[in-house]
């Protein structure tokens, strides 16, 4: 009797309901860390425990370009529970979430050790903060000049 082989195909990215469900999850403990965690006053900052679920995430489950895009525009939605400054997290989460992608693609290691998880997602925070620093001042705190005002009347 001959054996019979069978071949499982290892889904990657969000095509796998477990990754799927592992990304709502964390997603969720993410945001219910950012809120637990407005008491937490930094130099006028509060850490984004959503930044860190993304990217634990993307360095899980190795998604597409376009799936951490798709993370990264859910977790910007996702954050605008409870912000002061609207919208503009969609665009520093999907930039961040893209940075950690392109991130993870390289390889760090210090002997054994994979340096990736600590590197990148300090990496993508710092990418993701700036963003959105850059635009808060682009959108909320860039004054308008006297003729873009008087153009408003």
């Amino acid at each position: 009797m001959e054996k019979r082989n069978v071949t499982v195909e290892e889904k990657k990215g969000l095509r796998n309901l477990n990754n799927l469900i592992l990304v709502g999850v964390l997603m969720a403990v993410g945001i219910v860390l950012r809120l637990l965690a407005g008491v937490i006053n930094v130099g006028g900052f509060h850490p984004n425990f959503l930044i860190a679920t993304y990217c634990l995430a993307i360095l899980l489950i190795r998604p597409s370009f376009v799936e951490s895009v798709i993370i990264g525009v859910l977790s910007g939605v996702i954050s605008q529970i409870g912000t002061s400054m609207a919208w503009i997290g969609i665009v520093s989460e999907t930039v961040g979430a893209v940075a950690m992608f392109l991130l993870v693609l390289i390889p760090l290691k210090a002997g054994k050790f994979d340096l990736r998880p600590i590197v990148c997602t300090l990496l993508t925070t710092l990418i993701s903060g700036f963003t959105f620093i850059g635009m808060a001042a682009i959108v909320y705190v860039r004054p308008m000049s006297m003729p873009s005002l008087s153009a408003w009347r």
